[in-house]
């Protein structure tokens, strides 16, 4: 049977030296991300190391070795899969770039010129002017503002509205 004790072990430094270090070295606060990162860091470098495999296989049976074996071929041939399907996306890609630039350059057509056009097509969005005020009324502490008619009614044309008062009576 796997013993998740023994994979916590020689993972996340099961002898006390490493429990020594890492408790004197703890933040006082937990980013888990960061000790994922650690972790898997650790994780890596035992794998990577030939030594470090040897003393965890000494823990684990011939049937468990073998069943991590598969699931790391598997592993592998997934990704393997994965990299020549990205390779062949890729060499696709460019063959229909090569094919487009040739099309251009056949009717004299230089990538730069429609890096030129697209640059000229492509404007800046203009921003929208002012808009002119088209009411006029007196706050509470006396002072003339004006308003658009957009947005919010302001507080001294809706109370006045509420006395009976017309919006055309503020017009500018």
């Amino acid at each position: 049977m796997l013993m998740l004790g023994n994979i916590h072990k020689y993972f996340m430094g099961g002898n006390k030296i490493n429990n020594i270090i890492q408790s004197a070295t703890e933040v006082p606060y937990f980013d888990l991300n960061k000790d994922f990162k650690r972790s898997m860091s650790v994780m890596l470098q035992k794998l990577n190391n030939i030594r470090s495999l040897r003393a965890m296989a000494r823990d684990f049976s011939i049937d468990v070795l073998e069943e991590m074996l598969g699931k790391v071929r598997i592993v592998t041939e997934e990704k393997r899969n994965e990299e020549q399907f990205a390779a062949q996306q890729r060499a696709e890609q460019q063959e229909k770039i090569n094919t487009w630039l040739e099309l251009m350059q056949a009717d004299g057509i230089s990538p730069e010129e429609l890096a030129d056009m697209k640059a000229a097509l492509v404007t800046t969005p203009k921003k929208r002017a002012t808009r002119p005020a088209k009411y006029q009324f007196t706050d509470f502490n006396g002072e003339v503002k004006t308003w658009t008619g957009q947005g919010r009614t302001p507080k001294p044309i809706a109370q006045a509205m509420a006395e009976g008062k017309s919006l055309n009576d503020f017009l500018i």
